[in-house]
């Protein structure tokens, strides 16, 4: 499995500037209530999940990274990157803050040693 990159808290601080600082250009903070953000989030989610609608799951990988396929791919994360970010900013939610806590309460709720390799939820 590919490791992912990891994002320092100054290039996701930068990022957040360049949001707000795009978004405030087009006069679009008006539209960009609670709700509107967590349906481009569903919204987006649902194209990430398109891509992914017709290949099998043994295929997924190499599908991932066929380069027409991966650039479409990207694209997708990134609007649900960038829509669950613009949320957390309007009502003040800490991003990364929120997934270390659940990522705690994962633990708790899934102990390695008894979930490993088992895909069941308790």
């Amino acid at each position: 499995m590919q490791k992912c990159y990891e994002t320092s808290m100054t290039a996701l601080d930068e990022l957040m500037t360049d949001l707000r600082a795009f978004v405030e250009a087009r006069d679009w903070q008006q539209f960009h209530d609670p709700k509107n953000l967590a349906m481009l989030v569903a919204s987006e989610a649902g194209e990430l999940a398109a891509e992914y609608r017709w290949v099998r799951g043994e295929e997924a990988d190499a599908h991932s990274r066929e380069p027409a396929a991966r650039a479409r791919i990207a694209a997708e994360v990134a609007d649900v990157g960038i829509g669950l970010l613009l949320l957390c900013d309007r009502i003040g939610l800490d991003f990364v803050g929120s997934m270390r806590d659940k990522l705690a309460r994962n633990a708790e709720r899934y102990p390695a040693d008894a979930s490993r390799g088992n895909a069941e939820r308790p």
